[in-house]
This record gives structure tokens, C-alpha cells and sequence, in this order.
């Protein structure tokens, strides 16, 4: 699943993770943030509807990385004022720090194999007491994906080590087709 694969996703329109708009378990814990000023990023933003709304609400200071060229470019098109905020290259190689990390259908895409990498990338770009905070899944992990299952002991596992887990609880808010198979979480970096 590299630049390619992904590419190819966005140019057959084979995007059933982006459902238009923010999801409401994101749109309601961004709605609750009170300093506009945090640095934010979006992961794998796609068509970064996450980042939308982050501009609606106030939000200024907000990177979007994706491996993706086509997403961003519609990034760009709906925000022209803020191309400097879209970067396209590899997370894994990102080495500026945030206040703040939203997590939306990035790690589930991510080959579970990467999923130490992932976690220890995390870790390394937040500030001092930065968090990550969305939705993770919550089916059985499979072989085939994207997206990629887990469970919550998996995550408890994955993450316990190098974060304080804030909240780990069933979305209750989901989207219809994910009802009952997200977790919401905010993680801070230890």
C-alpha cells in the first residue's frame, strides 16, 4: 500500500472511508476545543473534511499530510488560502511536532504491520503532553483491508506504553454504518 496504491485509489473513486463530511465523534471533540492557537495535524487526511471544519470552527495552525497527491489537490481547491498547510509525503518520515494529532481512518489503512512504527512516529512529533485523539475500529483484525480491524485490548497494548490513555470507549455518536464498531479515544503522550 504505498504512493501507487493509493493514487490509484483516489482516481477509481474506491474512497468508501470518506463519507463527505466530518464524522460526529470528531466534529464534537473539536467542538469542545477551546485554544484555537494548538498545532494540529490530520494523518492521512484524504479529502480532509477534519480540516474543514478545524478551519470553520477557528482552527489556523492545522497541517494535513497525505502520501496521496489527488486528496490533497482537492484540498487546495476548496482551500486555496492555505496550500502552504498540505504536505504530500510519507508520515512516517514527518518530523515537525503538534499540540495535537487527529486520527481518522489513517492507522486502520495502515498495514498492521506498521502499527509499532505508527505509534512510535506519534509519540516522537507531539509536544511535551500533545495528544491523539478520534476513532479507531472496532471489529476483528483482518488480513485482507484496508480497512484493517483491532480490538481494544490491542490497543491498550499498542499504546499504554508510550501514552496516558485518556478515554478508550465506545463511540456512542457513530455514523450509521459504523455504528458499534468504532472506539473513541485521546491518548497523551507520556
Amino acid at each position: 500500500m504505498n504512493k501507487e496504491y493509493w493514487e490509484e485509489r483516489y482516481k477509481s473513486n474506491e474512497i468508501g472511508w470518506d463519507v463527505g463530511e466530518i464524522t460526529t465523534p470528531l466534529k464534537e471533540y473539536i467542538d469542545q476545543i477551546e485554544n484555537k492557537r494548538l498545532k494540529i495535524l490530520i494523518p492521512g487526511a484524504g479529502n480532509g473534511h477534519e480540516f474543514d471544519y478545524l478551519i470553520e470552527k477557528g482552527f489556523t495552525n492545522i497541517t494535513v499530510i497525505d502520501i496521496a497527491e489527488q486528496p490533497l489537490e482537492t484540498l487546495k481547491k476548496r482551500n486555496p488560502k492555505y496550500i502552504k498547510n498540505f504536505i504530500q509525503g510519507d508520515f512516517f518520515d514527518f518530523d515537525k511536532t503538534f499540540d495535537l494529532i487527529i486520527e481518522q481512518t489513517f492507522f486502520c489503512a495502515l498495514n498492521p504491520k506498521m502499527r509499532t512504527k505508527y505509534v512510535t512516529q506519534m509519540h516522537s512529533i507531539l509536544e511535551k503532553n500533545g495528544k491523539i485523539a478520534g476513532v479507531l475500529f472496532d471489529f476483528p483484525l483482518t488480513e485482507v483491508g484496508p480497512p484493517f480491524g483491532g480490538s481494544k485490548e490491542e490497543y491498550i497494548n499498542l499504546f499504554s506504553k508510550k501514552f496516558n490513555l485518556k478515554t478508550l470507549e465506545s463511540a456512542y455518536n457513530s455514523i450509521k454504518p459504523r455504528k458499534d464498531r468504532e472506539l473513541f479515544f485521546i491518548f497523551e503522550k507520556k
